[in-house]
């Protein structure tokens, strides 16, 4: 068994869904499902028994020490973090309290259970911290990309807090001995994303015929990482990874924001026309925000050289996916525009929280 923090979220929803699409190894599933905690995306698991969802917050080291001696999980991973960087400059507070006092706590939690397994089982077990790119800072335009040994530079509330919860990670392996992996990710899109996040707030504002806001000049670079590439990293390093190391785990497609958009745009004029023209007319360009990194890109030439691992998606194909994806699913979307969504905890898995 296996215990997944903030599993309700985009990545982390998406990394329980595939985990037990390919394996019959239970899940313990905590999440404090904040705003973006969603879990009417796992919809198809109500009823399974490989996934024991637990509402709880990683703060709360009663409630993980309680989940780790009833379940005994041999390993952790931790995608639990306040992730929104707009939302980290105007409420800096609960990003400090998530993803550092959150992920203190739980190292704290998972170092007491550790310790008190027998050799064996301290041997096996593993705690997988995921992060971002963006602790790294801002790159110029011929700078070349990050790599595992690039200095911490981090710029906002949010990637500040990473960094600190990173920070943490690396500690507890060199202080304590905690076996600990720690990964770090550019931008992810697909399936299941919260519409805050630029591809699926273009995808959303487009169909309802809304503005496309685009900060600045929309020449900020990010790296592109398809969701279930992502999911596959992760189990590549957990089974694969090298105790104390850290993993950059990119997806190879820098593009300029105005250039993501321009793509959604061109596919939605495929799949979903519009009659007052191409959704190209509806981009907008809006004042930057305060700090915003200007690039980033990822060399992940080390989890490929170490273990393998290559993203099975090029943007293309994973953008036309995703597209898809919400445009196949309305309800998905208007539950979360609503909030709605909220309210799948009481309908559907009240009793089996109960139980846990």
């Amino acid at each position: 068994m296996i215990l997944v923090t903030g599993g309700a979220g985009f990545i982390g929803a998406n990394f329980v869904l595939d985990w037990l699409a390919a394996s019959d190894e239970p899940v313990i599933n905590l999440d404090a499902l904040t705003y973006a905690g969603n879990l009417e995306t796992l919809a198809r698991l109500q009823g399974d028994p490989r996934h024991v969802f637990v509402h709880g917050d990683i703060c709360d080291r009663a409630l993980l020490d309680r989940l780790f001696a009833e379940h005994a999980p041999r390993a952790v991973v931790h995608f639990a973090a306040e992730s929104h960087v707009d939302r980290s400059i105007h409420g800096p507070g609960a990003f400090v309290r998530t993803n550092v006092e959150g992920t203190f706590t739980l190292l704290e939690a998972a170092r007491a259970h550790w310790s008190a397994l027998p050799a064996a089982g301290r041997e096996a077990f593993r705690f997988l911290h995921v992060s971002t790119d963006e602790v790294y800072g801002s790159l110029g335009p011929k700078d070349p990309a990050f790599t595992e040994t690039k200095a911490y530079e981090p710029n906002s509330p949010y990637s500040a807090s990473k960094a600190a919860s990173d920070h943490l990670v690396r500690a507890w392996h060199h202080t304590y001995g905690l076996p600990v992996l720690t990964t770090n990710c550019s931008n992810n899109y697909g399936p299941y994303q919260f519409p805050e996040k630029l591809i699926p707030l273009m995808i959303v504002n487009a169909l309802a015929g809304k503005p496309l806001p685009i900060y600045g000049d929309g020449l900020n670079v990010r790296d592109w990482l398809y969701v279930g590439d992502h999911c596959s990293a992760i189990r590549e390093v957990l089974a694969r990874g090298r105790l104390g190391e850290t993993y950059n785990v990119g997806g190879w497609n820098e593009m300029a924001n105005v250039d993501i958009v321009d793509t959604l745009c061109a596919l939605l004029d495929e799949l979903r026309p519009d009659a007052a023209g191409s959704h190209r007319r509806l981009i907008t360009y809006v004042k930057d925000r305060p700090g915003h990194d200007r690039r980033y890109a990822i060399d992940a030439r080390k989890i490929e050289r170490e273990l393998g691992w290559r993203p099975a998606e090029t943007f293309q194909t994973g953008i036309r996916k995703t597209v898809q994806w919400y445009l196949d699913n309305p309800g998905w979307i208007a539950n979360v525009q609503s909030g709605a969504y909220r309210d799948w905890l009481a309908r559907n898995y009240g009793a089996r929280e109960a139980q846990a």
